[in-house]
């Protein structure tokens, strides 16, 4: 059922290095939730395995000296969810991770594994988006950091050079001091299900909470890589809070994003959802952020379930 040549354990973040240098060919595992499926369809049959599991060290989230949040690449759904610092710092991501997969898939997939696969409907992802969250990797050459919008290059690829594994997420004190957002998954099913689309929102209000000093708005599966709706951001700073300049920072995340036909669906259906998240998302992030808006957007996405 599962054709795999050899399984190496790696002992150190080095030592993985040093495996993947020598196994040029061979695969990361850690958790295993999407490596092992698609060894038993046969899409990587015979493969070369180097396991990072064992890695205490890539397990945990840290605040560091500066204040940027480390999460380690292993940690799992389940412990990011539950994590006092994520908790209090960027509870989003915890909410947002906490709608992948069910339980199991949860205790054993981790954050690391959920970039690393490039796939725009991570859940994790377009969040991670929304916290300008920078990815740390070590190879040979040693440690270097990228922003998240850099680190996917195009559909189930992203910027992973030989011999090289993602160490670490870090979030930098100015990216969540101040914010508060709300990420809003659309899926046919409440659970067990990938995202029709994804849309997570961080916002920073003025100390009246009247006006939008900053917005981030990202999308998973608006496009074949999770994306920024920059120009709807633009538009949103400076406005004051209200019902109306939500409702047009909604109308124009179109600018943006480049949703697609698939069996899930249409591509005019993930550009009217995408307006309506957006929407929402914002209404929730304004209230958690201590801002008021004065009329409901709830109603308007008509009979569609969240």
């Amino acid at each position: 059922m599962y054709d795999i040549k050899a399984l190496y354990e790696a002992q150190s973040v080095a030592d993985a290095i040093r495996l993947l240098r020598e196994h040029p060919r061979a695969q990361i595992i850690a958790g295993g939730s999407d490596v092992l499926v698609q060894i038993r369809e046969g899409k990587r049959a015979g493969v070369e395995l180097v396991s990072i599991f064992s890695l205490d060290e890539l397990r945990g989230v840290n605040l560091e000296e500066d204040g940027t949040l480390r999460i380690g690449s292993l940690t799992s759904f389940s412990h990011i969810t539950k994590d006092p610092l994520i908790q209090k710092y960027i509870n989003v991501l915890g909410e947002a991770v906490d709608q992948v997969g069910g339980p199991q898939i949860r205790n054993i997939g981790t954050i690391g594994g959920n970039t690393c696969n490039g796939v725009t409907s991570a859940d994790s992802a377009s969040t991670l988006f929304a916290w300008d969250a920078v990815i740390e990797l070590t190879g040979p050459e040693g440690v270097r950091k990228i922003p998240i919008k850099d680190f996917y290059i195009r559909a189930g690829k992203v910027d992973l050079h030989p011999s090289e594994i993602q160490t670490g997420i870090l979030i930098r004190r100015e990216s969540y001091e101040g914010y508060a957002g709300h990420y809003i998954k659309y899926a046919m099913r409440n659970a067990m299900d990938i995202a029709t689309l994804g849309c997570s929102i961080n916002v920073k209000l003025s100390d009246d909470k009247k006006k939008f000093v900053d917005i981030r708005i990202a999308y998973g599966v608006a496009g074949p890589v999770p994306m920024r709706a920059v120009h709807a951001e633009a538009y949103g700073k400076g406005l004051p809070v209200s019902g109306e300049t939500i409702r047009k920072i909604g109308d124009t995340v179109s600018e943006d994003i480049m949703p697609r036909d698939s069996w899930r669906a249409s591509r005019a259906f993930r550009e009217h959802i995408s307006k309506v998240l957006c929407q929402r998302a914002l209404t929730e992030a304004v209230r958690r952020a201590g801002g008021t808006v004065p009329d409901d957007l709830s109603g308007e996405m008509g009979g569609a379930a969240l």
